[in-house]
């Protein structure tokens, strides 16, 4: 990844320090209790996340019929599976799906925030909401994917997608060869938030 998207050592350390001080303050001040944060940390950590992604991209490529569906019409279609409750509530309105396929590779950014599918993909990452890649992303994102260590053939087009609080899209990636044999579960082991992005593709599983 191109050192414009990297952040010094220190920052998570830094940001958890800051975020552990709001805490202490709010609770303080009774705008939240003490068990608040950890009920939502909870949340992303056991209900909304990258694993419900992973199991809809994993029907989506073991039923070509469902990712018809999954295409067409996001929401009613993620509402077939068997996934926690609040797939469509906070973060999750309006989310829409795009499939990679041989002739073309997508891309998801959002140029005026950091919009993006919680209840699939989890919180984004801090390169996401970066200024630099929102803006390259737009411009040019086949140099931003080679950064990535995404190589798009010139044949294959590149189409990008811009997320907002009116839509939130998320990508079917190709499925990678040798996985015939694989059940759905461990198919869904391959995908990562990355691939359901744009920014990576799924690596075919460990001879």
């Amino acid at each position: 990844m191109t050192d414009l998207f990297e952040f010094s050592d220190d920052r998570e350390a830094s940001s958890a320090a800051k975020v552990r001080a709001l805490e202490a303050l709010l609770i303080e001040k009774g705008v939240i209790g003490s068990d608040s944060v950890d009920a939502v940390l909870k949340h992303f950590e056991t209900m909304a996340g990258p694993f419900n992604g992973a199991k809809i991209v994993a029907h989506a490529w073991v039923d070509p019929a469902y990712k018809q569906r999954l295409v067409e019409d996001t929401p009613k279609a993620i509402a077939e599976l068997s996934l926690p409750l609040g797939m469509a509530g906070a973060e999750g309105e309006h989310m829409a799906a795009v499939a990679n396929d041989a002739d073309t590779h997508n891309l998801i950014i959002c140029t005026l925030c950091s919009c993006y599918p919680w209840p699939v993909l989890g919180l984004p990452p801090y390169w996401y909401k970066d200024p630099v890649f929102r803006a390259r992303g737009v411009r040019e994102p086949r140099a931003v994917l080679q950064e990535f260590g995404v190589t798009v053939p010139e044949a294959k087009s590149v189409k990008v997608w811009d997320s907002s609080a009116q839509i939130r899209w998320f990508v079917i990636p190709e499925r990678p060869a040798n996985t015939d044999g694989l059940s759905e579960e461990a198919l869904a082991a391959l995908v990562t938030p990355e691939s359901m992005m744009g920014v990576a593709l799924v690596a075919p599983p460990a001879a």
